[in-house]
């Protein structure tokens, strides 16, 4: 191994984030506000050889719907959290964009490469959890008194 090989990536924060970090909470709002479908968030925190603390993942069904999540979540982060992804890859097929944030690395699918691809599969010993928002509960109409 190469002394470059061992130096740690010197962008990469030391502190860790946790569920309620408020940068996980504006990426899962900003893939939901794009109607982004099945999001799971990777909690990587107590696998040693993981890159990031968490992975958010989730998919779209063309590729004009995953470069709009992307970028709204780039947008949103930036606007919410002030902070710049480190890296975006994947913008040129749209199959598969990634958006690292260092800490928590985003992964926007095609559902097909998705599957192809098992990310999740892949980190099953992370604590997965599934983002699904509750549907509206119908409102009951009063009864009026006559």
């Amino acid at each position: 191994m190469t002394e470059a090989a061992t130096v740690k990536n010197p962008s990469k924060k030391s502190s860790r984030l946790t569920k309620s970090s408020k940068i996980l909470k504006v990426i899962i709002q900003a893939i939901k506000d794009k109607k982004g479908e099945n999001i799971v968030s990777l909690d990587l925190r107590k696998i040693p050889e993981a890159v990031a603390d968490f992975f958010i993942v989730c998919e779209g069904s063309v590729n004009v719907q995953v470069k709009a999540i992307a970028d709204y979540v780039e947008y949103k982060v930036k606007e919410e959290c002030g902070e710049a992804a480190y890296k975006q890859e994947g913008y040129q097929s749209l199959e598969w964009v990634l958006v690292d944030y260092v800490n928590v690395v985003v992964h926007v699918f095609q559902k097909e490469t998705r599957k192809f691809y098992r990310l999740e599969e892949m980190w099953s010993d992370s604590v997965r959890e599934e983002h699904i928002d509750e549907p509206l509960q119908p409102v009951k109409p009063r009864k009026t008194s006559k």
